[in-house]
Order: structure tokens, then sequence, then C-alpha cells
């Protein structure tokens, strides 16, 4: 696996695990429909374009601009945000908008994680975090549940 670090952003979304990371984008891209694909194609998206080595490395390819979390964090010289004397900022806020499609409400989990647990304990748990936030059922005072967990 190549580095963590480079495969992990400043803000604690694991890039590894998007489906437009490099070693990813082929299954995602077999994977859509045929409209799905079209729809793609209309913006001028193709697999090659899209394909993405991290933002640490490319910057994400999904942002119409650059990003001012990544700023912030090379700024104030910072390897992750929870090095900052200002973590968790406005930057991490989590929002409802598009909360079911995309990992953005998980960087200050991820990024506590992380901190406290090291990144390669992370990075070894992150695929079940993901799979608990957006298939799990959450149960007051347990967290969100999958059913096959006790």
């Amino acid at each position: 696996m190549e580095n963590l670090r480079e495969q992990t952003a400043v803000c604690g979304i694991d890039c590894f695990n998007c489906e437009f990371y490099h070693t990813n984008i082929a299954g995602f891209f077999e994977s859509i429909s045929p409209e799905r694909k079209a729809g793609f194609a209309a913006r001028g998206a193709t697999r090659e374009n899209l394909s993405c080595k991290g933002c640490r490395k490319d910057g994400c390819k999904m942002l119409a601009g650059a990003c001012a979390t990544l700023k912030c964090a090379k700024e104030k010289n910072v390897e992750f945000c929870y090095e900052c004397a200002d973590f968790p900022c406005q930057k991490l806020q989590p929002i409802a908008e598009n909360a079911d499609r995309y990992p953005h409400n998980l960087k200050v989990y991820n990024l506590t994680a992380i901190k406290n647990r090291g990144l390669e304990t992370w990075a070894k748990e992150v695929t079940m975090i993901r799979k608990r936030y957006f298939k799990g059922k959450f149960a007051i005072g347990a967290g969100p549940q999958l059913k096959d967990e006790n």
C-alpha cells in the first residue's frame, strides 16, 4: 500500500476509499449505469480526467477550485487538522446537505481517531467506519449499528 499519509487528506478524509481514487476509478466506472456514464460524458468528465491520487498529491479533483482546508493546513504547517490550535474549526463543521452521499461529516471523527490510535490503526478501521455511517442504523447510546454487528 502506498504511503498512508499521502492517501489521507489533511481534513481526515480517506482518499484511498474514494470512488475517484486512481486505484478505484476503473471499478467505479464499470459499476455505474449507462445513464450516469452519459451524465459524466456530458460534463466532459472521463475516467482519465477524474482519476485522482489524493488531495495531497493532486488536490481534490471533485472541487471546482483549490481546497481551502488544504491551503490552511499548509499555511499553518500541519500534517493533519487535529494538530492545529484552532481544531476543530468551521471548515470541518458537519452539514446535512448531501451527508447521505459524501463522507465529509466524518472528518472530525476520523481526525480524532488518527490522533488517538494512529494512522495505520485508523486506516484498518475506516472501511467499517464508512459502512456504519452510510448503512448503519442509529441506536441511542450505542451509535451506528449494522445488522451483522452485535
